[in-house]
């Protein structure tokens, strides 16, 4: 994680729906809503640069069938 000077302070406005469900995943994953938007911005990089490389997103099954696939992102 960036500190001191490598860091860069947002303000975000969210509905409190959003809030409350990033404050569930936060507890979840014992972690901060700042690190769980971080996590969220890694995944959607991931999901863009796929993208762009013409690929497919979606989640395997524990046997690795498709069980769902992401579009609209």
């Amino acid at each position: 994680m960036a500190t001191g000077k490598d860091s860069v302070r947002l303000s975000l406005v969210v509905s409190p729906e959003l809030n409350a469900r990033l404050e569930q995943l936060a507890a979840s994953e014992h972690a901060t809503k700042s690190e769980i938007l971080r996590k969220a911005i890694a995944l959607f990089d991931v999901v863009a640069e796929a993208k762009a490389e013409k690929k497919r997103i979606g989640i395997l099954d524990k046997n690795k069938q498709l069980e769902t696939e992401i579009v609209g992102i």
